[in-house]
């Protein structure tokens, strides 16, 4: 179907929230329809006439969802008519889309590396293209059984020569360039491998495929506009970041589980950040790590977007349009759409390198990361499923799907992993702010560690600031605005004066101090305002996000 610059006209056609995910759930039936079709099949049975027909019925369903004949005729309507050219296509439809939300910077699209799932089709294009068998090597072919990747095997791959790599990229994105897109997300990029034997091996091939798709880039998309998706290779880390520097660490984001378990909404979360931190320990080295999109009105969200506040990557949401739950994206953006990022990437703790946070029934998942004036630990209970190589996919371990306990530390952060840091991690004490909790606490790097129990698919993150001792009797740390996950991230600048404390924090909402005495005065932006204090130590204020200075407060407390 083609866009015909309906979006912004009086008679606008009607949108359905809910049909978006009525029509992933129809399609998640056929999935799960040919899926059983082919397992038949490899049975030895020969009668697949009622699997065909159920999916016959299935697809028909889906086709009158998305409006069937009726869309057909709309679009073929405005083809026959006089649609003028700048109210139709692509090019009108990113233009309404800028019309219509003025702070859209980019627009991206999805293609695969060779095109399409299955490439291209020989003869339709001006490009030299030839149908290539898949094989699979031993690595590939002990991957999870996806039937996206089934089919691209059954049907091979429509591979352009990679001499006309560069002409193959350029082609689809110098057009897109043109009727307003910015960038593009990069998918099914393993595929090379699959088809790599007649054209000097897997390194040859992707050689040229990257260095065809880096010149696109340079050329069409300023150099940067790519999202990287499933490229977890070494193809990729050593081939595909000339122009870019940024990948993904972990599987897609699982809304459900694809193989049927009513409790894989949940335990597929865990999972997903198990891959990100721990495949983070390698492709770190090479790349910015970047954890993948959620969905914000998930049963699962909120434990999505506590990994995403503190770990240095990206965030970005895949939700349905009017799926959105905007309560939960304010705690990891500011209204500019920048967020509090931290400054590396999250690792795991020591203490769970070598344990198994997914199904040994004790151990926590544990990440870190560091701030500008504080360090940042994240403490996830993903616990309920993992791997099994004999199915080859992920299922659920019930057993394991229950609260656990674990404790944290100071010293669970690298502070000498950055230079800026090592005096931070060198503080006597320091105020400890737990974001579910809302609790305030004050430890030193010899205290017991700080015991907590955690429930299923949930987590605390908890932010440390050094303290600053003034004399015996005042001390301070800034902890941020405790309406945002990654609170510290919300510190911009720090200035410790003789008898006074001056913060630059970005952002609106609560801000909080731990402050051992009450402040005789507090001025915001250099205007003396009124604050909250308790004996102990809480030390807090609200700050308005003010435009004009791009969301920045200068917030002083004179003692």
């Amino acid at each position: 179907m083609s866009y015909s610059g309906s979006m912004l006209g009086l008679n606008s056609p009607p949108f359905d929230p809910k049909k978006p995910k009525m029509l992933i759930s129809k399609a998640i039936e056929i999935e799960f329809a040919e899926k059983a079709r082919n397992k038949a099949s490899q049975s030895g049975i020969t009668d697949l006439s009622q699997y065909d027909v159920q999916i016959e019925k299935l697809y028909t369903e889906l086709d009158a969802m998305f409006g069937g004949e009726e869309e057909k005729t709309s679009s073929q309507e405005c083809l026959n008519s006089s649609c003028k050219s700048e109210n139709f296509g692509m090019k009108a439809f990113t233009r309404d889309l800028r019309t219509n939300f003025k702070g859209l910077d980019d627009i991206y699209v999805w293609h695969a590396l060779c095109g399409a799932w299955g490439g291209v089709r020989p003869g339709t294009t001006h490009l030299d293209t030839k149908i290539v068998p898949c094989k699979l090597s031993p690595g590939l072919g002990g991957t999870m059984d996806d039937l996206a990747v089934v089919k691209i095997v059954e049907g091979s791959i429509g591979l352009v020569h990679p001499d006309q790599a560069a002409k193959f990229y350029d082609s689809m994105h110098s057009y897109l360039s043109k009727v307003g897109i910015t960038g593009v997300k990069v998918d099914v990029i393993h595929t090379l491998e699959y088809v790599s034997e007649d054209y000097g091996g897997r390194v040859g091939l992707a050689k040229a495929y990257y260095e065809g798709l880096s010149k696109s880039l340079a050329k069409n998309f300023n150099g940067t506009g790519l999202i990287a998706s499933m490229q977890q290779c070494n193809d990729f880390f050593l081939l595909g970041t000339k122009q870019i520097s940024m990948g993904r660490v972990g599987d897609d984001f699982w809304f459900q589980d694809p193989n049927g378990d009513p409790m894989g909404v949940y335990w597929l979360q865990g999972v997903h950040m198990i891959h990100c931190a721990y495949n983070s320990m390698w492709m770190g080295q090479f790349i910015q790590p970047d954890w993948d999109m959620f969905q914000s009105d998930h049963l699962c969200a909120k434990f999505h977007a506590g990994s995403r506040a503190i770990c240095g990557g990206p965030v970005y949401v895949s939700d349905s349009v009017g799926g959105h739950d905007f309560d939960l994206l304010k705690k990891l953006v500011f209204p500019d759409g920048t967020i509090p990022k931290c400054i590396l990437s999250a690792l795991p703790t020591r203490d769970c390198l070598f344990k198994n946070p997914l199904f040994d029934s004790k151990t926590i998942l544990k990440i870190w990361n560091i701030n500008k004036c504080g360090g940042v630990v994240g403490a996830f209970n993903c616990q309920g499923a993992g791997w099994d190589p004999k199915e080859k996919r992920i299922k659920g371990y019930s057993h394991c799907y229950k609260p656990i306990s674990c404790s944290v530390h100071v010293s669970d952060i690298e502070w000498d992993q950055m230079k800026d840091a090592t005096e931070m991690g060198e503080a006597e004490e320091y105020a400890v702010y737990f974001s579910e909790a809302e609790k305030l606490i004050v430890t030193t790097s010899n205290s017991e560690a700080i015991p907590i129990t955690i429930l299923p698919s949930t987590f605390e993150i908890f932010s440390f600031a050094p303290i600053k001792k003034f004399d015996r009797s005042l001390k301070f740390a800034p902890i941020g605005l405790t309406n945002m996950f990654n609170s510290g991230g919300t510190i911009q600048g720090l200035v410790y004066n003789k008898s006074s404390v001056e913060i630059e924090v970005k952002g609106g909402g609560n801000f909080l101090a731990y402050s051992s005495v009450s402040p005789k005065k507090c001025y915001l932006n250099g205007s003396e305002v009124g604050f909250n204090w308790s004996e102990n130590g809480k030390l807090g204020l609200y700050l308005p996000w003010i435009e004009e200075a791009s969301g920045i407060s200068n917030v002083a407390f004179v003692y």
